[in-house]
């Protein structure tokens, strides 16, 4: 058992809306500029924020999800990747009791919990005086938590600042760590997914830099840190992860359409050996030379079928890979990637990989949506059958066939349906996984690109 004790906050949200990215971004740019040695992660399983903080901070943020990875997996990367820091900045999901169905469970609140960190609420203020004292107070007092002050979001101005803080402070207790103005101008564009990624703003570090100075102006920076330094120790154990393979190259889709990814599993896999080529398959030609195996992530592959089933040497390229038995394994933008066809919304097909005979499209809903625990109904890739893991779906695509190697049970309802396409060594689905939960999974898909690699250059010399 190790122990670690990084001075870290969660800054949790009111409910969706609030400015929780927003105010993040601001104090991650602002103690930057101070010469902070800052770590970032974001609560629950969403792939865009992180984005946002790690462009900011020019560094990997992490996602920590309790279900998802374990308490264990959570707190060993909390220790580890915030060693050399002198604050963890953790940005809450939802609503800060919004978790599994009706209970708190998996939410913020129970991540602050469960890390021992101090919490510290955003709450937008438009439209409200004394009724932000009774909300803060329902949120202080409606469970145990962590909760220690608050920042407030959409201020009009320092006379309605001063007036919160007098009221907020003197009727519920809780500390006011300062106020962000209406800021239209580093307003995030959404759309289906949640907000657009960070490398589709123009305008990132001109916005990023107007928040670092406004959260400098109005935010009390020195408080959060000192806040920071009163949170206690945390006991983990190491994941027992050792190389099982050298020279394996694994190719990762990154670009614009394929970009959703847990950087915690990503260095899983370089810890067990691994080395991870990027690729486009928006603007390569070709797959990079010399790779054992191919990782495809989610993206938003929807919004690029022309140029990806235009990219026809890419799309060869990954063909003759799959066909040549290269271990590949996708999840949602990458397994739609890699079937037949996409069906946009004309009607129009546009051929893709082919490896899945099944044509993907997008619909007006979300078809899947929470956690949900897979059962492997056969050997897979990455699972013997009978193994059980945790995953967690949030797709408006659907597909002519989701395939059948896994039985997924809807935590929140215990709802089952078939999922995930298995096919030699390839497999793909709509399901993301995430390694820190089950590393034997990283380490067979490692073991399988180095079991390619031997055979490939057993080949080549014949």
């Amino acid at each position: 058992m190790k122990q670690s004790c990084p001075p870290r906050i969660l800054l949790a949200g009111a409910g969706s809306g609030c400015g929780k990215t927003t105010v993040t971004c601001a104090v991650l740019g602002a103690l930057k500029k101070r010469g902070v040695a800052l770590s970032a992660f974001k609560a629950g399983p969403d792939y865009i924020d992180p984005m946002f903080h790690s462009r900011i901070l020019g560094t990997r943020s992490r996602n920590l999800d309790l279900f998802l990875m374990g308490r264990n997996g959570v707190l060993a990367s909390l220790a580890e990747n915030s060693r050399d820091s002198r604050l963890a900045v953790i940005e809450g999901v939802m609503g800060f009791y919004d978790g599994l169905g009706r209970t708190a469970q998996y939410s913020s609140c129970h991540l602050s919990n469960e890390t021992g960190t101090p919490a510290v609420l955003v709450l937008g203020c438009r439209g409200m005086s004394l009724t932000v004292c009774a909300l803060l107070q329902g949120l202080r007092d409606f469970g145990e938590n962590r909760v220690r002050g608050v920042i407030l979001n959409q201020v009009s101005g320092p006379k309605m600042a001063d007036m919160y803080r007098d009221m907020i402070e003197e009727r519920t207790g809780l500390r006011v760590y300062g106020w962000l103005p209406p800021m239209p101008e580093v307003r995030l564009e959404s759309r289906h997914l949640g907000l657009v990624t960070a490398a589709e703003v123009d305008r990132l570090k001109e916005m990023a830099d107007i928040l670092a100075a406004q959260a400098e102006r109005t935010l009390d920076l020195d408080g959060l840190l000192e806040l920071g330094d009163t949170a206690g120790p945390i006991a983990y154990e190491e994941l027992p992860v050792r190389p099982v393979a050298q020279e394996v190259s694994i190719g990762i889709a990154r670009d614009k359409a394929f970009c959703f990814y847990y950087e915690d599993s990503l260095g899983l896999l370089e810890r067990l050996g691994a080395r991870l080529v990027p690729f486009s398959p928006l603007e390569d030609a070709a797959l990079p030379e010399g790779l054992s195996g191919l990782l495809l992530g989610g993206g938003y592959p929807e919004l690029y079928l022309d140029r990806l089933s235009g990219n026809a040497g890419m799309l060869r390229s990954i063909r003759e890979a799959w066909r040549s038995g290269m271990p590949i394994y996708g999840e949602c933008g990458g397994f739609q990637y890699l079937q037949e066809a996409f069906e946009g919304p004309d009607g129009t097909a546009y051929p893709l990989v082919g490896a899945l005979a099944s044509t993907s499209r997008m619909t007006e809903g979300l078809r899947r949506f929470g956690y949900v625990t897979l059962t492997a109904r056969e050997d897979t890739l990455l699972c013997r059958q009978g193994d059980r893991v945790p995953a967690h779906e949030f797709h408006y695509g659907d597909s002519t066939d989701c395939g059948a190697a896994f039985l997924a049970e809807k935590v929140s309802t215990g709802a089952t349906y078939p999922c995930m396409a298995a096919k030699g060594r390839l497999l793909a689905g709509y399901p993301h996984l995430h390694f820190y939960g089950t590393p034997e999974m990283a380490e067979r898909f490692v073991r399988a690109c180095d079991a390619y690699r031997r055979e490939a250059g057993g080949r080549a010399e014949l």
